[in-house]
């Protein structure tokens, strides 16, 4: 999985999904609810630079596999959406 940049971009993937249902479930709820921050800043970085990641990763695995606009614009929305980059794995990077 790790050979092709869109194995890279699939594990990036999952890895970039699950720090944003970390960060939206359990580091929010802890900050806002029980007044405990201290897990926002290392999920909220760690997120930030997975989103970063993702984006360069869809981005060069669109240029090389001659990706339609359409395609992309899919694979970057998906980073916004909780669950999207699940879902993008599966019907966008799986067939490509």
């Amino acid at each position: 999985m790790f050979k092709t940049n869109l194995g890279l971009l699939r594990i990036i993937g999952l890895l970039e999904g699950i720090s944003f249902l970390v960060l939206m479930f359990i580091a929010m709820p802890l900050k806002y609810i029980w007044e405990r921050p201290e897990l926002i800043f290392s999920t909220g970085m760690a997120h930030g630079l997975l989103i970063i990641l993702y984006v360069f990763f869809v981005l060069l695995v669109g240029y090389q596999l001659k990706w339609k606009f359409n395609h992309i614009f899919w694979a970057l929305l998906a980073s916004l959406i909780p669950f999207g980059t699940f879902i993008a794995d599966k019907k966008l990077f799986r067939n490509a």
